[in-house]
C-alpha cells in the first residue's frame, strides 16, 4: 500500500542546492553538480497566484466599440501601487520557499532559520533566485522537457 502525506504536498520539495556559472560557448547557466548540505525546498508558485488574483479589485467601466457603435462593459483588475507590488512579489517568494537547510551567513557564521527576512535576503541573491527559477521549471516539469529535447 502506498501512503500519500497530502500535507508535505503543500510544503513542497526539497532539492540540494546547486551553484551555477555561465558558459560563454553554449551561451547558458550551467549547474554545478549539489556539493555541502545546502538543501531548499520550494512548491508551486500557482496556488498562491490564483489566490492573490481571484481576491484582487476588480474595475468595470462601459467604453465605446467603435465597430458597433455600442457601449460595451468591460471589467479589468485594478492596477497596484509599486508599493503593493513590491509587497506581493515578497509574499510570493515568502510562499514559494518554505524551507531552507545547511545555510550559513559567511560574515556572522550563523546558521539562517528559514524566515520571511532570510528569505527575501536570499532570493536577491543572482545565483539563489537561478536556482529557485530552475527548481520551479522542474516542479512544472518544463526542465525535464528541455534536458530530453537535447
Amino acid at each position: 500500500m502506498f501512503e500519500i502525506d497530502f500535507q508535505s504536498i503543500d510544503e513542497g520539495e526539497w532539492f540540494p542546492f546547486q551553484d551555477s556559472h555561465f558558459d560563454q560557448k553554449a551561451s547558458e547557466w550551467i549547474f554545478d553538480d549539489p556539493t555541502g548540505d545546502a538543501k531548499v525546498r520550494v512548491r508551486r508558485m500557482q496556488p498562491f497566484l490564483q489566490e492573490r488574483l481571484s481576491k484582487r479589485e476588480k474595475v468595470a467601466e462601459h467604453v465605446l466599440n467603435p465597430k458597433t457603435r455600442s457601449m460595451e462593459r468591460i471589467t479589468y483588475q485594478k492596477e497596484l501601487t509599486s508599493e503593493q507590488i513590491r509587497k506581493e512579489n515578497d509574499d510570493l517568494w515568502d510562499y514559494v520557499i518554505t524551507g531552507l537547510e545547511a545555510f550559513k551567513n559567511k560574515a556572522t557564521g550563523e546558521v539562517l532559520e528559514c524566515t520571511r527576512e532570510n528569505k527575501l535576503k536570499l532570493i536577491t541573491l543572482p545565483a539563489f533566485d537561478r536556482f529557485v527559477g530552475r527548481c520551479l521549471r522542474i516542479l512544472e516539469g518544463s526542465e525535464e522537457q528541455v534536458e530530453k529535447n537535447l
